[in-house]
């Protein structure tokens, strides 16, 4: 074999390896944007129902924060979400950079979902766990925006530019959420509420990340026009394969 022969299959690596068919990127977009936009409200009305089901009093339904849910009656929503919202996360592959990112913003999801926050008289250790929840918390989140920010925002395809701003405000939105969820917290603001800021901030944050990878999952189903195909890949060797260069 040449080594010109070789340096183009380093380039371009045969069809199918280290890729993902558009279908199953898509699936994986909606699957995390589900999970964003049903988490908020399942957690409160799962506590509720959970009440009315044993006869307890349905008063204090709403959690202090969403975090505040695993010593609740929908504790195992809460993991299991996150823990799904990891999995779908860590086998989302689209390229190098995206790849990092969702790998990254995975893991994040399981600490969130494997590290309880810190409960009320906590122990030394339960503080520490309780802080590793709330940097791996602040970090999802953080990640989840850079994807709104610049992996669904392409300025090289057809993409509206209303989507692009869709995309953009997604992102701000979920930093600013994120930062007012922080200042709410440490000030203790509407710590009284029914309705805690803080659960508040979460719920926004959590639907703007839902809301974009949603709609990033229709985006890449409405390009596909019904036909199954690759994605783009950035290479091992540094190029790109375009989608011409995989036929």
């Amino acid at each position: 074999m040449s080594d010109d022969l070789r340096s183009e299959e380093t380039t371009n690596p045969p069809q199918g390896e280290g890729l993902q068919d558009e279908r199953t990127v898509t699936f994986l977009r909606f699957g995390v944007g589900a999970i964003g936009v049903l988490l908020p409200p399942a957690l409160p009305f799962g506590n509720w129902l959970a009440d009315e089901v044993t006869g307890r009093a349905t008063g204090g339904y709403w959690p202090a924060s969403m975090s505040a849910a695993y010593y609740g009656s929908t504790r195992n929503i809460f993991v299991g979400a996150l823990c799904a919202l990891g999995v779908f996360l860590i086998c989302y592959r689209l390229d190098r950079r995206d790849d990092r990112w969702s790998t990254a913003a995975g893991v994040f999801a399981l600490g969130v979902a494997l590290c309880p926050t810190t409960p009320p008289d906590p122990s030394g250790l339960q503080r520490t766990v309780g802080v590793v929840h709330l940097v791996c918390a602040g970090l999802l989140f953080v990640m989840l925006a850079l994807f709104c920010l610049y992996s669904f925002r392409n300025p090289r395809s057809a993409q509206p530019a209303r989507v692009a701003t869709a995309y953009l405000a997604a992102g701000v939105l979920i930093l600013v959420a994120l930062l007012a969820a922080v200042v709410t917290g440490l000030s203790g603001f509407g710590a009284d509420w029914t309705v805690r800021p803080v659960y508040l901030c979460e719920w926004v944050a959590t639907w703007a990340f839902g809301a974009a990878w949603i709609g990033a999952a229709v985006e890449l189903a409405a390009g596909r026009g019904g036909r199954a195909g690759s994605l783009p890949r950035q290479a091992v060797g540094g190029g790109v394969r375009s989608p011409e260069a995989q036929t």
